[in-house]
């Protein structure tokens, strides 16, 4: 693909889960507009939520920032505006109705704009099947591409910026806790915490008091505090700390996408949740667990499955069943406590296999590289298809 070839893009995001949805919409724009050197417009429908990640961002209708247009999605949606050359829908959004109506004037001109929509991702085998997968729009004849970021070559892989390792292998993990306002305490186990409510932290808490290694716990401000103070009838929050047995808990500010990275890269287990930090975890290559965003009827733990059997693959079985039994109890609001005291014992090999499954995955074509050569024509597309 020519390194010189720009194109117009319009990304769609509707804001469902807080910070997943804007997060993951916010890196592609800005690795579109800053290492493919893209024209890229942002459509959200929650400037709060951006600026939560991005301070720089203001909480304004029409904006530039960091090279990247960023518009506030309003209804009724501006009938004038300039149809991009490459459309994207974050996570099925649906565009609105008067854009596809002016996608469907440039169809007829004889030039219609790359549709996208950017699926949710998923380890889930059929994955692999439908992506690339294109449908015609009934009533346009447009032509949308279904594509589903994903965990093997077969998919559109993972958001990674092309330098990202590079500064994971450079970081100056003190001069960054120093930053934050953080004195890790000697020889404690630095772990992040970063999850939606869960009561099962009440016992986890409890193993962290009476655990014979020290625990230094950072957690940033969100949901998961809630669930804290609750278990410990406390009223923590930024700034704060609290101490009992070999528990010391610091809360932190709510930190910049950026920062985030390096919050991971600093600690030696991080909880992660929903979608964004979930995949910043695994290229942060320390052990993890997942909180995985929650669905009706239980599907999100067949996710949670699907993952951990392509991370699992070839591991220690002891091991393996260890923490599957952590990960399923701690989306379960089950105890941890015995699951955690074990994978301890497993920890330089949780750290193993964490670091050879981001080598692994690095070696496949990013996500942004992948729509890039979607959107010139280069990336083969299924033939349209009725199952989704």
């Amino acid at each position: 693909m020519p390194a010189t070839e720009t194109k117009s893009w319009d990304i769609f995001c509707r804001v469902i889960d807080n910070y997943g949805d804007i997060g993951v919409c916010w890196r592609l724009a800005r690795q579109l507009a800053n290492e493919h050197r893209q024209h890229v417009r942002l459509w959200v429908d929650d400037m709060d939520s951006l600026a939560r990640i991005w301070p720089e961002a203001q909480i304004l209708e029409h904006q530039f920032c960091n090279k990247v247009e960023i518009c506030r999605w309003i209804e009724p949606f501006p009938a004038n505006i300039e149809v991009a050359q490459v459309v994207i829908e974050g996570f099925a959004c649906d565009i609105p109705d008067t854009y596809l109506q002016a996608m469907a004037a440039q169809k007829h001109a004889g030039h219609p704009p790359v549709w996208i929509n950017l699926e949710y991702l998923s380890a889930e085998q059929w994955v692999e099947e439908c992506h690339g997968m294109t449908s015609i729009h009934p009533a346009t004849g447009l032509r949308k591409t279904f594509f589903f970021p994903g965990f093997t070559p077969k998919t559109g892989g993972l958001l990674r910026e092309h330098d990202l390792l590079a500064r994971r292998e450079s970081f100056d993990k003190p001069m960054f806790l120093e930053k934050i306002g953080v004195q890790q305490k000697d020889a404690s186990l630095l772990v992040s915490l970063f999850a939606y409510e869960n009561p099962a932290i009440a016992p986890l808490l409890n193993t962290w008091i009476n655990s014979p290694t020290p625990i230094h716990c950072l957690v940033p401000g969100g949901k998961i505090l809630t669930s804290i103070n609750q278990s410990l009838e406390a009223n923590l929050d930024t700034g704060k700390q609290w101490q009992q047995g070999n528990l010391f808990l610091t809360v932190i500010p709510f930190l910049t996408q950026v920062e985030y990275d390096l919050l991971l890269w600093a600690c030696d287990i991080n909880f992660v949740r929903g979608e964004d930090s979930f995949i910043r975890a695994q290229w942060a290559g320390k052990p993890f667990i997942w909180h995985i965003y929650p669905q009706d009827e239980q599907a999100h733990i067949v996710k949670l499955d699907a993952f951990l059997d392509k991370f699992l693959a070839g591991k220690n079985a002891e091991f393996a069943n260890r923490l599957r039994s952590l990960w399923h109890n701690w989306n379960e609001f089950a105890d941890t406590s015995n699951d955690w005291s074990k994978m301890l014992e497993y920890l330089s090999q949780w750290q193993f296999a964490v670091q050879e499954w981001s080598l692994d995955l690095s070696q496949q074509p990013d996500l942004a590289r992948q729509l890039m050569a979607l959107a010139v024509g280069y990336a083969p597309q299924k033939s349209t298809t009725e199952k989704l």
